[in-house]
């Protein structure tokens, strides 16, 4: 069958299935104006729950004139090239040394994009008789850097300690008979649910076997731990954790990543990660508003309080109103709730339309046929005020669903074109 044929026959895939109904508000809506607890959608101000801006960094004075002042000295095409071509300079080297002395390592080596990084971070550490293990909600940037893998892949059901020994058992007996070694990939946070990866039983079990652990610290760094140096400090196990991964879209709000760990480790990931060798490298002007974002992590920790503080009320007040969170223990904040998809498509309608709170929907197959699973994600930006509107809504919305009013009929044509 023709290529383009048997796509249009799948009608777009698993998401792209109901483009007809959802594009321009279910996906892809469009919120426009200053990143900020409001924020306008179609027309309409809106409450927004959905920016992974911990911090309240993206719009923050100090972080948009640091920007500014970046673009209007280097403009945004500076410097050309890959790093190891022509797009290396100091102030990269200089960025690369704070992170990694922010993390307790030897060394750091910077992405242009974080999803990338991680990729091109798991296809240059394994060969073929390598065997990796990994947790069964891994992120698609680990899962699709393991597609690249030649080797044996193990998976453990999520944070299942049991079943990561015995996964570990059975790559300790692969790996005695192909000479290679095993890499763990765990998430420090995982992003959809905002649970801990455990990673202090994970390092118990290096007393058992000899494996490596790399993390995915994407929703941790910045935001976990005494000093936000991520989950890893958290858990008091820095020392253990052999490759840190670090994101700048979240707790910095910016584009990008990087790796953290040995010098010798690095060295050889600076020289064979292809999708930093065949890319360009991060502008000057991101890098010099990364430095600064950095700086006010390390010496502003009343954003980092600020943030757990609407954090615990939001989550507090959910719980206490018998709202089911899961494992929450980050700031990402799930709400499930038993329904359908029809259903969930009509409770998102009616927190835009009336309610004007704006937050993400998770439905099957992410989550079972029957289950709802809202997404909201706390910021420094909102308020104790912001927390209580909502909080009540969803009191309101939960009376609703058990009264049946968001059944019935088809997914209602939201779509924009």
């Amino acid at each position: 069958m023709d290529i383009f044929e048997r796509i249009k026959k799948d009608e777009g895939g698993p998401l792209g299935q109901y483009r007809r109904k959802a594009h321009g508000y279910f996906m892809f809506p469009k919120l426009e104006g200053p990143i900020e607890p409001y924020m306008m959608f179609q027309g309409k101000k809106m409450l927004a729950w959905t920016f992974n801006n911990y911090l309240g960094l993206a719009n923050h004075p100090e972080v948009r004139k640091a920007d500014a002042a970046g673009a209007e000295r280097w403009g945004l095409a500076y410097p050309m090239g890959a790093r190891m071509m022509s797009g290396h300079t100091s102030l990269h080297e200089k960025l690369e040394r704070e992170l990694a002395d922010f993390e307790k390592k030897e060394d750091a080596f910077l992405f242009n994009f974080g999803y990338q990084g991680m990729v091109s971070t798991i296809d240059a550490l394994l060969n073929r008789r390598d065997v990796v293990v990994y947790d069964s909600q891994a992120h698609a940037c680990i899962m699709d850097g393991m597609r690249l893998h030649m080797g044996q892949r193990i998976v453990y059901p999520h944070n299942d300690l049991e079943k990561c020994d015995k996964a570990l058992e059975r790559a300790t007996r692969l790996t005695e008979k192909t000479g290679g070694g095993i890499l763990l990939i765990t998430e420090g946070v995982y992003g959809m649910t905002g649970a801990l990866g455990f990673l202090d039983q994970i390092v118990s079990l290096k007393e058992k076997y000899n494996f490596r652990i790399l993390i995915d610290d994407a929703h941790g760094f910045g935001v976990m731990g005494e000093n936000g140096r991520g989950t890893s400090e958290h858990f008091h196990v820095m020392d253990q954790v052999d490759l840190y991964f670090g994101a700048f879209a979240k707790s910095m709000a910016g584009i990008g990543g990087f790796v953290a760990g040995p010098s010798d480790i690095i060295n050889y990931l600076r020289y064979n990660l292809r999708s930093q060798i065949y890319a360009k490298s991060l502008p000057m002007a991101m890098v010099e508003g990364l430095l600064k974002r950095l700086e006010m992590i390390r010496t502003q920790p009343e954003l980092r309080e600020k943030l757990w503080l609407i954090t615990r009320t939001l989550q507090d007040g959910l719980r206490k109103n018998g709202f089911d969170i899961g494992a929450a223990e980050a700031c990402v904040t799930p709400v499930f709730l038993k329904g359908e998809l029809v259903e969930a498509t009509n409770i998102l309608i009616d927190l835009r339309e009336n309610y004007k709170i704006f937050c993400s929907v998770v439905v099957y197959p992410v989550v079972p046929r029957d289950v709802i699973m809202y997404r909201l994600i706390p910021t420094a930006m909102h308020s104790l005020e912001h927390v209580e509107y909502t909080l009540n809504a969803f009191r309101e919305i939960q009376e609703k669903l058990k009264a049946g009013k968001y059944k019935g009929g088809e997914i209602r044509n939201m779509a924009v074109e």
